[in-house]
């Protein structure tokens, strides 16, 4: 149900933008990137966490890591990842494939800023041999996401 469900998102919300299918799985970064002819870094990554009980996602870039400090500064709380289980329940989307379109409901999305540098990113589409190439702006619309800067610095990365 979770390519159908961003399919279904898309064509509501914006049919413009087409969904990708790639021959090889894309369920990791390097996997996604090699797939799509892109660097690693322009694969939006989906981020599944649990935030004071709720789920939230986090969608940054490929090679952004997630900065626990910025994050609790920014949430008062420390980063929770989910589960793989977890996170089929929460989005419909499997561990791979995980993207902030076409939720079972309503979750709460942040983009940190780690995609700002980029005209067009690629996130996955629901499962692990699909994406779309999207504008960073334009996701954060289309998601209802907010705008967070929760990775490290790319040389605090390395």
């Amino acid at each position: 149900m979770s390519l159908q469900s961003v399919r279904a998102f898309f064509a509501e919300r914006a049919p413009d933008i087409e969904i990708l299918e790639a021959t090889t799985s894309t369920a990791t970064v390097a996997l996604a990137a090699a797939a799509h002819g892109v660097e690693p870094a322009r694969i939006a990554k989906t981020l599944s966490l649990r935030l004071n009980g709720d789920v939230i996602l986090i969608v940054m870039g490929g090679e952004a890591r997630l900065d626990n400090r910025k994050y609790k500064d920014r949430f008062a709380a420390k980063a929770t990842m989910l589960d793989a289980a977890e996170v089929l329940e929460a989005t419909s989307h499997p561990v791979g494939g995980v993207c902030p379109f076409g939720l079972p409901r309503p979750l709460r999305v942040y983009a940190d800023v780690s995609l700002r540098r980029f005209d067009v990113v690629v996130p996955a589409a629901g499962d692990t041999h699909h994406a779309l190439r999207i504008a960073p702006d334009r996701l954060v619309e289309l998601a209802g996401a907010e705008w967070i800067d929760v990775a490290q610095a790319p040389a605090e990365a390395a």
